[in-house]
């Protein structure tokens, strides 16, 4: 077999067809409510991230599953159009992911979706090649079995491995053991911990599993990371959101974008900030990924909201 190429970062887990209905407010339970379009649009929590990856220049491989239907040419047509490297597996008779998301005009989504359990990766399906001939990993924790096998891989290897743990699925303890980069939506570390407060669950979540860095994103209120020895408190960008759909995903492909370049940590988190506020000025959940210069413009010159946390307090 031929070995294959090292590339700048890997991705194993999600993809999905996202319909995306905008309308005016959520509707109130029984109630009738006028749709303005529906647009069917790739997605995906990983799948995104190595999209926004590859369009910032890293070389990207993608691995997922994928149902036999339109949305899986779909997928394979925005891989190859994109440049990324995409190992697809193909669950025969079985639609692929879809969502169906409704988009309200302050920009907040509420998401619906479905998942056969037939698009589960399994380990035997992974080739340790995919996942040591890169430099970063980055899983989202879904088909826990096989992300906790690429993690292994990557960790034997000295591959740092990227998290975005947005739920609390069967087995993701054993899973987060191997990963460096644990950055999860603003609910996990207390449901993990017992401990609702991040100040002190994100230690105790680095103290338990060993990650180098742990970090909450918090939608409008930023991004707060503990690093070991001090918490590091990124405030997010004002701008006027249209959806928020896939916001995490770009916050972590700017992490991997930044800690590829070997920023310090606070740059990494800023960039993160800025990619994901940016992604929220258009429909879907890759519809504003932006230019490197663009996020830079961003950054410089973005006004911010106010500060959640005052780092130079914390301890």
């Amino acid at each position: 077999m031929t070995l294959s190429a090292k590339l700048d970062v890997v991705g194993v887990g999600l993809n999905a067809t996202d319909t995306l209905i905008p309308v005016a407010h959520y509707p109130d339970r029984g109630s009738k409510v006028e749709f303005r379009s529906a647009r069917v649009l790739p997605g995906g929590q990983v799948a995104t991230t190595m999209i926004a990856c590859q369009q910032w220049g890293l070389r990207t491989r993608y691995v997922g599953k994928v149902g036999d239907d339109s949305a899986a040419a779909l997928h394979r047509a925005e891989f190859a159009r994109a440049g990324v490297e995409a190992h697809l597996f193909t669950a025969p008779g079985c639609p692929s992911q879809q969502a169906f998301i409704l988009v309200d005009d302050s920009g907040e989504r509420t998401v619906l979706w479905k998942r056969d359990d037939r698009l589960t990766l399994r380990p035997e399906e992974l080739q340790r090649d995919w996942i040591v001939n890169s430099c970063a990993l980055h899983v989202d924790g879904h088909d826990t079995d096989a992300a906790t096998a690429a993690a292994g891989w990557a960790r034997a290897a000295g591959i740092p491995v990227i998290a975005d743990v947005d739920d609390l699925y069967p087995g993701v303890e054993r899973l987060l053991n191997s990963v460096d980069y644990l950055i999860t939506s603003r609910d996990i570390p207390g449901r993990l911990t017992g401990e609702s407060d991040l100040r002190k669950s994100l230690p105790a979540l680095r103290e338990r599993f060993g990650s180098r860095l742990t970090a909450a994103t918090l939608g409008e209120q930023g991004v707060l990371a503990w690093d070991g020895k001090q918490f590091h408190y990124a405030a997010a960008f004002c701008i006027q959101p249209v959806d928020t759909t896939g916001a995490g995903d770009i916050f972590h492909a700017g992490f991997i974008y930044g800690l590829l370049q070997g920023w310090p940590l606070q740059r990494q988190l800023d960039f993160a900030c800025a990619a994901a506020a940016l992604n929220c000025t258009a429909i879907g959940a890759r519809g504003g990924i932006q230019s490197i210069d663009s996020i830079e413009r961003l950054i410089a010159t973005g006004a911010r909201h106010a500060q959640t946390y005052e780092t130079s307090s914390l301890t």
